[in-house]
């Protein structure tokens, strides 16, 4: 079988795994997702239009699969940190290009790295991070990028009402970039020294996750 560029084999069907595959395919993205349990492969078999059981963690299995044509894979699998970590390794010595690993705990996440993931996520601990940062205050949308570094959606305090970014003295005062501006009624622009903050105004920040939450206590 051959996969188009672009495409994404996806090794775990469990409920990240297959949200993930399903999501994948509703962007427009070519999916083979397998698994060693066939109850899960067959489960997937209604919503998936490639899906396979194969023991991902053979790399006999994994090159008649076709596993090696694809640029970017991930590891999906939720329980067992050995199976997560063989399939990791077989998946990397199929000279895949981005292969992405999740993780349930920091020690894993460090294995992971150490045999040479190129991206490993923590889905429970990001969203948790996410919601904490919602609930805590003033942020209304919460990206974490890499572990020093988000983007943050939050309403312009009403400190700022009235003046010019430019004057405010964000970088010097706040250590974030205000990346883009909304004003009630229109849609997001990018933000420029001389844009003037209007009352109900959302911004759009950068910068590090403590300095983006100092700045989200700010009124």
């Amino acid at each position: 079988m051959h996969h188009p560029a672009g495409s994404v084999l996806v090794v775990g069907l469990g409920r990240f795994g297959g949200a993930l595959a399903r999501t994948l395919i509703e962007l427009g993205t070519e999916v083979l997702a397998v698994d060693s349990d066939a109850r899960l492969v067959q489960m997937h078999s209604i919503d998936l239009p490639h899906v396979a059981q194969v023991d991902a963690t053979d790399l006999v299995a994994l090159r008649q699969l076709g596993a090696h044509e694809f640029d970017t894979a991930v590891v999906a699998i939720g329980a067992g940190v050995e199976s997560s970590v063989l399939v990791t390794t077989a998946l990397l010595d199929l000279g895949i290009e981005r292969v992405w690993a999740k993780a349930i705990s920091d020690q894993h996440a460090k294995i992971l790295e150490r045999v040479g993931a190129h991206r490993v996520f923590r889905p429970e601990a990001e969203m948790g991070a996410r919601v904490a940062h919602l609930v805590s205050g003033r942020v209304l949308e919460y990206l974490s990028l890499d572990e020093g570094f988000v983007l943050a959606e939050v309403v312009a305090p009403p400190s700022f009402v009235g003046r010019a970014l430019g004057d405010i003295g964000l970088r010097a005062t706040y250590r974030v970039t205000v990346v883009c501006v909304k004003h009630p009624g229109s849609t997001f622009t990018y933000a420029e020294s001389s844009t003037i903050v209007r009352d109900g105004d959302l911004l759009v920040l950068a910068g590090a996750p403590g300095d983006v939450e100092r700045f989200a206590q700010v009124r």
